[in-house]
């Protein structure tokens, strides 16, 4: 039979088939991957498309006996066949990370998948700040939504950007990730977390990568939250090219390879001054630059 890997815990792979003997009714087989996996240096990855040969139909009992061809495979979160995904940040409690989501928009870029950026709790955004976070990276040419999962705000829109896709949802924990993949669903299986009123951190409430059906061939990838990012093998020569607001602007730069930090006549920090560019963008290139020239100065290993 032929299904999806929709989730793997320890060795072993739940996929998603169509029972042959009762129609379109979805099943779910607990499978292990056969030996030649292994040989050939190949893992299976929730979003696989695979053929599995049935041991048990009443336990729903199976072996992965082949890999369909993939149309993507990301590294971090490890998932095939992802269409797009969605970065989540909350507007208040906990306060958005920007160098944490530029960080975030690169690596999903670095792997060819475009993103779309949720800004949550609307609902608890007293000073209208997420009106302003959107802008900014609006003005970058990514995407926006802010949204509130307790009052469904934004849900619809997002909905219909999902809609025949298969989209991988990350962001730190306590965002309020869980509650909006409840939103999406017409069921809520998932556990939700609570913030720590003292550091406004949230607990880790996802623990493994699970792919979860949305509706008609739209699916969602709720990913464990992360704390850090690493940047994957970048050399800050090439850190600019994903600041894509700094484009227009580089062709103002008197020196050719400026590195818009600490050059005279330079477009971008011109544009920076004439508030054109958005300075937490323009601080977190500073950051992320110099963090990349100190990698290469050390000789170090990037993870």
């Amino acid at each position: 039979m032929r299904g999806r890997i929709v989730k793997g815990i320890g060795g072993f792979y739940y996929v998603k088939v169509v029972s042959d003997a009762e129609g379109p009714e979805s099943e779910t087989y607990e499978c292990k991957a056969k030996g030649i996996f292994r040989k050939d240096n190949r893992k299976p990855l929730v979003g696989d498309e695979v053929i599995v040969d049935v041991l048990d139909r009443e336990k729903r009992l199976g072996n992965v006996r082949e890999l369909l061809p993939r149309h993507s495979e990301l590294i971090r979160p490890a998932v095939a066949n992802a269409d797009q995904a969605v970065v989540i940040f909350s507007i208040v409690k906990p306060r958005p990370n920007f160098n944490l989501l530029d960080r975030f928009l690169i690596m999903m870029e670095q792997q060819g998948v475009d993103c779309i950026i949720c800004f949550s709790k609307e609902d608890l955004d007293e000073n209208g700040e997420g009106g302003k976070y959107r802008q900014i990276y609006e003005n970058c040419g990514y995407r926006t939504l802010t949204i509130s999962a307790k009052y469904k705000k934004g849900i619809r829109e997002l909905r219909e950007l999902l809609s025949g896709r298969i989209t991988v949802a990350a962001g730190p924990s306590g965002v309020g990730k869980s509650s909006l993949i409840n939103c999406l669903q017409s069921e809520i299986v998932m556990e939700i977390g609570e913030i720590s009123t003292k550091i406004e951190r949230g607990k880790h409430t996802t623990r493994h990568s699970e792919l979860i059906d949305i509706g008609e061939n739209t699916y969602i990838l709720d990913t464990p939250g992360f704390s850090s990012l690493g940047l994957f093998e970048l050399e800050k020569e090439q850190l600019a090219g994903y600041y894509h607001e700094f484009d227009s602007c580089e062709k103002f730069c008197k020196f050719g390879g400026c590195s818009h930090i600490n050059e005279q006549n330079c477009g971008v920090k011109e544009a920076l001054a004439k508030n054109l560019i958005s300075e937490i963008r323009y601080e977190n290139y500073r950051l992320l630059y110099e963090e990349l020239d100190k990698v290469r100065y050390r000789g170090g290993r990037r993870n």
